[in-house]
């Protein structure tokens, strides 16, 4: 099995103990979309789309272990350290990458790393691209436009 799988199969394992259904469900949509548009920006990005998918699985970890978002990037970085260190496949630097991107995210005003970026705009993007009708956040307005000139998409 490979590493990204095994990380799916972890972060599957903690969301079926999700006693809400619907945040279950709303967790693997999530979880899922931000993975593999984090994969996608990694590769135009000319990163390691199998880190950036990585970060995407597990960025919001802890919100949906623990129902609830007060702290969650810092806390899903600290659950993402613990997972990656289990599975035993990756560098200190790897997960350190990893980590740090789980650990910025939530700041969508901030420019930072390389990978922190990928993972700040799958964010963006999964939450615009899973209902469009939805009102983007004042917060995400700026970065939802830069994505989409990047990706040359009329908005």
């Amino acid at each position: 099995m490979n590493r990204l799988e095994k990380v799916r199969k972890a972060v599957g394992n903690i969301l079926i103990k999700q006693s809400n259904i619907n945040e279950r469900h709303c967790g693997y949509i999530h979880l899922y979309g931000v993975a593999s548009n984090c994969s996608l920006l990694g590769l135009k990005r000319g990163l390691n789309s199998e880190l950036c998918a990585i970060a995407g699985m597990l960025h919001d970890i802890s919100r949906y272990k623990n129902g609830s978002d007060l702290e969650h990037a810092r806390l899903s970085s600290l659950d993402a350290r613990k997972i990656m260190n289990e599975i035993k496949s990756f560098s200190d630097e790897e997960i350190n990458i990893v980590c740090s991107a789980i650990s910025k995210h939530s700041d969508k005003k901030e420019i930072d790393d390389y990978y922190d970026e990928v993972l700040k705009d799958a964010d963006v993007l999964t939450h615009y691209l899973n209902n469009s009708n939805f009102l983007v956040e004042e917060k995400e307005k700026d970065r939802l436009n830069r994505l989409f000139i990047e990706l040359s998409i009329n908005f």
